[in-house]
């Protein structure tokens, strides 16, 4: 229990003095200290609430949610229908009062247009998503069920979730916090970005990409006073384009969405140098688009993002290569926005900002200079009442307890890890409980001196004794501490990654750092008594 090794005697200050060094540009930064540039520098992050930053509650409009599914149910019908063998011929279609409903031309077809349907409206999942039935015979009326609805809306808000995160981490926030909140909600805390309007303009942005071919027979009349063709939609142009206040007509289904994109990056247009976004489709979206090029030369097409359109260009020739390029009036910051948006995927639902504010960095300053003036004065009394208790050997645990500090900061700055309010509680809380091993131990010696143990037996079974329940209260405390991480949020998240990291340094200081230091100063002197 007292044998180290050289080599093992080695391995531990080495390990010891890694992490060590790892934790000394945060303790720099804490202190304004400036950190050499051409050294590494691994730092601890600070969240919001003490870096400070930007705070954004989103809602979404569940409305859309009910529409695209229509819209998609509406392809998917007509998309069947047509490829059948032999077709089946729809007519009347609506998607009035929330459901889908169409008429087959011959009666002879109904039960071959209910074989075509059950499997889109049964899906793939546990939920029946639709309900089918069949009026005045040849009438098929498809209508989506509350459950299918719900299922719909959680997993559109985890997509739009998972869109806000990639989004924000392309723009190097570090260690943002993107939680659901309810339903329909999502909040976004950004530390260090004290700009909440670029924030909001970056993730607030659906970025829905679609091409649409132009709907050329619809008169110029109907299309400015919005009156839209069969099978047409009207939108309007884009505030910065060529175009701007001005309406177009395109056809409502057949078009590509943007869903195929494989890359985008802000570039500039070879013929007059203007910032552009150049996008790459995938496989897929790259025939879909050879398809839509190759079938509607000498036809325009509009590129529609948001609801808007950003431009309408001809089709002179198919395009084969998978590669589009985007224009519409931008700025290099506007483009490289758009493109970020593009490469992140586009929001499922439109995001409302309903709430926000920003936390000033001052804030976080007291809470900082708080929360190390309490971690000063605790760790002061501390150290303070270990040494007159024990001696010698709260000499040794204040010294643990010292790299006990700086091992925590080395393992959360090589970790990249977050620092919040709450994580400097758990520091404190570290601190506090990492003497409790030293007790143990200590307190274990006494009683084996008291038995009449010889001095070196006496802290041999004091150590190997101790372990045990220093071990089992440990082990409680990490199983509590990752149950946080599990299933916390934000700043909870924080104080269990504190936690965690300190219980393990602070067994791996006060355990095996003290009994190699014991274990070094028996061999050393070999004392007949020990004051304890």
């Amino acid at each position: 229990m007292l044998d180290f090794p050289r080599w093992k005697r080695i391995w531990l200050w080495s390990l010891l003095l890694v992490v060590a060094l790892a934790s000394l540009p945060s303790l720099a930064s804490l202190s304004g200290v400036k950190w050499p540039e051409e050294l590494p520098d691994p730092a601890i992050n600070l969240g919001l609430d003490l870096a400070g930053g930007s705070h954004i509650l989103l809602e979404a409009d569940t409305s859309q949610i009910g529409a695209q599914r229509l819209e998609s149910m509406e392809e998917s019908v007509r998309t069947a229908m047509r490829t059948a063998e032999p077709s089946i011929r729809v007519g009347d279609v609506s998607t009035n009062d929330g459901r889908l409903s169409f008429m087959v031309e011959s009666a002879a077809d109904v039960d071959r247009a209910r074989e075509l349907l059950l499997p889109l409206v049964n899906g793939t999942g546990m939920v029946r998503e639709w309900s089918l039935s069949v009026v005045d015979e040849t009438r098929f009326v498809l209508t989506p069920t509350q459950q299918g609805l719900d299922a719909a809306l959680d997993q559109a808000m985890d997509s739009a979730k998972d869109v806000i995160d990639r989004r924000i981490n392309a723009i190097g926030t570090l260690e943002p916090t993107i939680i659901r909140q309810g339903e329909n909600r999502i909040v976004v805390q950004a530390p260090g970005q004290q700009d909440p309007e670029a924030l909001k303009a970056l993730i607030g942005q659906t970025a829905k990409l679609e091409f649409k071919l132009v709907d050329m027979n619809a008169l110029p009349s109907d299309v400015m006073a919005g009156n839209a063709p069969p099978g047409s939609q009207i939108y309007p142009y884009a505030a910065d384009s060529p175009n701007a206040g001005q309406f177009i007509a395109v056809r409502r289904l057949g078009g590509i969405q943007g869903d195929n994109l494989v890359g985008a990056q802000q570039g500039f247009d070879s013929r007059d140098n203007t910032p552009v976004v150049n996008i790459q489709f995938d496989q897929q979206g790259a025939a879909k688009f050879a398809r839509l090029t190759t079938e509607n030369v000498n036809k325009p097409f509009a590129i529609i993002l948001d609801g808007k359109v950003l431009s309408a260009p001809n089709i002179n020739e198919p395009i084969r290569g998978g590669t589009a390029q985007i224009s519409g009036g931008f700025t290099v910051e506007s483009a490289n926005q758009l493109a970020i948006s593009l490469r992140s995927g586009a929001l499922p639902v439109d995001l409302t900002v309903i709430e926000e504010r920003t936390v000033g960095p001052d804030l976080g300053a007291d809470s900082i200079r708080a929360g190390l003036i309490a971690m000063g004065i605790g760790t002061g009394l501390v150290l303070v009442l270990m040494f007159f208790t024990y001696g010698r050997f709260g000499l040794y645990a204040d010294i643990a307890l010292v790299l006990n500090v700086l091992m925590i900061m080395g393992i959360m700055a090589v970790m990249n890890a977050t620092l919040t309010l709450p994580g400097i509680a758990g520091f404190v809380l570290t601190i506090g409980a990492a003497v409790d091993a030293n007790v143990l131990i200590n307190e274990r010696i006494r009683e084996e001196r008291r038995k009449g143990r010889p001095v070196h037996s006496a802290i041999e079974n004091g150590y190997r004794e101790a372990s045990r329940a220093i071990f089992d209260a440990n082990i409680t405390n990490v199983i509590a501490a990752m149950l946080l991480f599990l299933f916390g949020q934000g700043p909870v998240k924080g104080f269990a990654v504190v936690l965690v990291i300190g219980i393990i340094t602070s067994v791996f200081t006060a355990v095996t750092l003290t009994r190699m230091w014991v274990a070094g100063w028996l061999r050393r002197t070999r004392p007949a008594d020990i004051n304890i």
